[in-house]
């Protein structure tokens, strides 16, 4: 079976037929066997039958049963589907050659040694192809995700000091717009296009989940907007990738959904809710419970 060709299994148990079939392009037709309704149901069946019956009654009408064919599909369809199905064929492998050298390329790329060469034994150095499981294990990035990371900041962090650094080079921070004496904040520009958009299709699945990273969307959201949270989630996918790239004995570890009501501060929160209170007209005066 080609790479193009689907599998259906009967729904009887029967064997499972190959579609689109390559018996329709060579030679036969449409017949019970090709077709897709009886996969589930026994209508393609009946729907021929009644066919046949159809066409027997209209034969002994005059002018009934004259032109008419078993189905629809002819010649030159089957050569337009021949010709599509050798194109992705085609494709297919091409797809193919490209994740084999995908693959051969992450294994050749490595991270600087951890120290220096003393002698004693060879440095340490993690391959790409490790890197990218590690982000693999981040939520929202997937195998090809952690690829174009790789492939567009590289597995040497050392022309990045901190995480910021490489925050700001890959402009996913406000940035700073100075005029005198005066500091106002702007967009955070233009940047690497093919990291920011894997990032963002990354922020944008990581959202849905009940993760820490879905958990800080969904805080951020209600008060800056959809296109601001996932700013912000792909400035911390973006750390994380930094820490899990410069050390190699880091993991991913998940914080929990509940990680920012555990560690929220608590006179910020009086703060916040007293403000609020406040500004519905009511006067607010706090009692400290006893201990």
């Amino acid at each position: 079976m080609t790479s193009s060709a689907r599998q259906f299994p009967h729904a009887d148990g029967s064997p499972a037929v190959q579609w689109p079939p390559r018996a329709v392009i060579s030679s036969q037709r449409w017949s019970v066997n090709f077709c897709p309704h009886r996969l589930h149901t026994g209508r393609c069946a009946s729907r021929s039958a009644a066919r046949r019956r159809s066409s027997s009654a209209s034969a002994g009408r005059p002018g009934g049963g004259r032109g008419r064919r078993p189905g629809q599909f002819e010649d030159h369809h089957a050569r337009l589907l021949g010709v599509l199905l050798s194109t992705v064929d085609h494709l297919t492998g091409q797809i193919h050659e490209l994740d084999r050298l995908i693959a051969q390329t992450l294994e050749e790329i490595t991270t600087p040694p951890d120290g220096p060469d003393t002698g004693d034994g060879p440095a340490t150095t993690v391959s790409a192809r490790v890197l990218a499981e590690r982000l693999d294990a981040v939520p929202g990035i997937g195998p090809t995700t952690a690829q174009i990371n790789l492939a567009e900041i590289g597995a040497d962090m050392s022309r990045f000091p901190t995480p910021e650094h490489l925050v700001s080079w890959a402009k996913l921070c406000p940035r700073t717009i100075q005029s005198g004496a005066k500091n106002t904040t702007g967009p955070a520009g233009q940047g690497n296009p093919w990291l920011k958009g894997a990032l963002g299709e990354a922020a944008n699945a990581a959202a849905r989940t009940d993760t820490f990273l879905g958990a800080r969307y969904r805080r951020i959201v209600k008060r800056r907007g959809h296109a601001k949270a996932l700013v912000a989630v792909a400035r911390s996918m973006l750390v994380i990738a930094w820490h899990l790239i410069n050390d190699p004995d880091a993991s991913y570890q998940e914080l929990g959904v509940d990680w920012h009501r555990r560690h929220l501060d608590p006179a910020r929160k009086t703060r916040d809710l007293v403000r609020q209170l406040q500004a519905l007209g009511h006067q607010v005066t706090l009692t400290p419970t006893s201990a």
